[in-house]
């Protein structure tokens, strides 16, 4: 991983995620501070998609909420012309969707960026066909629609590995005094008329594409190779080549597999090689890059493992702190306002931390902040938790080592449950639901979280400490919020 040394901007920080309306925050950006541009927004697919969460596997029905193509491009539309500011005239913009309004939005990008500034239409492969009851063409691609600022692009123009077939049917010849692979290139001019061209060469006269001196040269060096009946052409080494220049259909990147050692689970979770082609392509180490749809954070971990600056946006405060986690698993960047200043670290920003922001963010986020705020591990299924939403670890219980299993803590006997419900006042039923919880998991400490709980959930919890002498800790926002729980934890 390339270190980041220095700012690139004095107006603008990096290594930050937001929090929020990638409206809101990209509104606060200066004008032309983005160097490139990378988004994977909902797409207008009316699916219901079955999310399973690297951090905390809860499940949970992820629904598009654009009910028309109309509704989803008035939604995209003021986001875009925001992108657009924010990108430098030598910045790059990368609009990742499907095929379900992609034609919509190429109108929509043409009319913000520009026609002229239209570089590319991508084609991804990212699925084998499927759907074949269909009548008709399995649909197996993304698109992704590439523009420019108006500028002078920057520009790493990417090579693939050659295919072996393609190696075996040009890069047949082996030097035999260097056994390097070559391949023959045609050394006779196509235009007829280049009387200065003109010449015999070791008894071939005909029309070549170099001078006279510099096939001397040439020969001299050994890079001409000469048929049989003496004919002349040039050696091209497959060690001098770059590659196979990349074209707009990309087929080389595999989505992700189900058994992928970077799968989070989330349904349209991109594969890592094709973020790190694009940022590769499109920007040099230090530049600036933003997703504002940044989801697990693909992006992010790209660009943070090429030595790049970033900026994510997104609105779920679960993908947020899920992109946390991958940052600090993944890229060993530690979150710290403190090594942050001095650019060593990242943060998050504008999490919910009001309780009228917690009573409108879905249950499952309100379950993961209030687990994550206790220092626990949210459970890992959101369906048949069976009364418990987390765990918390002493921190005597927790492992030294380091591996895929540190952090997988479930074989460890010592924890305590956390049961979490986003009421105004959690009552006896709910108490009495936990206390079953505990006793078949023979825990004899829980700790419970809701805004408010009502009389008769307290005195069952005194009573349950009498009867069972089972402890169960009220804890409320209020109390979690102004970080008034340490000694409630002890």
């Amino acid at each position: 991983m390339c270190a980041l040394s220095r700012k690139p901007s004095s107006l603008l920080d990096t290594r930050v995620i937001y929090c929020g309306d990638n409206l809101d925050q990209l509104r606060k950006l200066p004008d032309a501070c983005v160097d490139l541009i990378y988004i994977d927004p909902p797409f207008n697919s009316n699916r219901n998609y079955e999310v399973f969460w690297g951090e905390t596997k809860e499940k949970r029905s992820f629904e598009d909420r654009h009910e028309s193509t109309q509704a989803y491009i008035e939604f995209m539309r003021p986001r875009c012309v925001e992108l657009a500011r924010v990108l430098k005239k030598t910045g790059s913009f990368y609009y990742h969707c499907d095929w379900h309004a992609s034609h919509y939005v190429k109108v929509m990008l043409d009319q913000i960026f520009g026609e002229n500034n239209f570089r590319s239409e991508i084609i991804w492969k990212r699925t084998n066909a499927k759907g074949l009851a269909f009548k008709g063409f399995p649909n197996n691609h993304d698109t992704i629609f590439y523009y420019g600022g108006g500028e002078e692009l920057t520009w790493n123009r990417p090579f693939k590995e050659y295919d072996p077939e393609y190696l075996n049917k040009f890069y047949r010849f082996v030097e035999k005094e260097t056994g390097r692979r070559f391949r023959l290139s045609d050394l006779t001019n196509p235009n007829p008329d280049r009387p200065n061209l003109t010449y015999d060469w070791k008894g071939h006269k005909r029309v070549w594409r170099w001078t006279k001196e510099r096939m001397e040269e040439s020969d001299k060096q050994g890079i001409i190779h000469y048929s049989s009946t003496g004919l002349a052409s040039q050696k091209r080494y497959l060690d001098e080549m770059q590659g196979q220049p990349i074209d707009t259909i990309w087929d080389d990147i595999q989505p992700i597999q189900a058994q992928a050692s970077e799968r989070l689970g989330y349904p349209t979770q991109k594969p890592l090689p094709l973020l790190e082609r694009i940022i590769k392509a499109s920007s040099n180490e230090n530049d600036i890059v933003l997703d504002a749809f940044c989801g697990c954070g693909t992006a992010l971990v790209a660009a943070q493992n090429l030595g790049r600056q970033w900026i994510g946006i997104d609105i779920s405060p679960t993908a947020c702190r899920v992109m946390a986690k991958r940052l600090r698993d993944v890229c060993r960047l530690p979150e710290d306002e403190k090594l942050w200043r001095v650019g060593r670290g990242f943060v998050v920003r504008d999490l919910p931390w009001t309780e009228k922001q917690l009573r409108t963010i879905p249950p499952f986020e309100f379950e993961n902040w209030a687990v994550i705020a206790l220092g626990g591990i949210p459970n890992k299924a959101q369906v048949g938790d069976m009364g418990i939403d987390g765990r918390i670890y002493p921190v005597s219980s927790m492992p030294t080592g380091s591996g895929k299993t540190a952090g997988e803590l479930d074989f460890m006997d010592a924890w305590y449950p956390v049961q979490v419900k986003q009421k105004d006042k959690a009552g006896r039923p709910d108490i009495d639901l936990f206390e079953a919880a505990m006793l078949r998991e023979k825990r004899t400490k829980g700790f419970f979280v809701s805004f408010e709980f009502s009389s008769d959930a307290l005195r069952e919890i005194d009573a349950f400490f009498r009867r069972e002498h089972c402890i169960i800790v009220p804890l409320t926002v209020r109390e979690i919020l102004d970080e008034s729980i340490a000694r409630k934890l002890a």
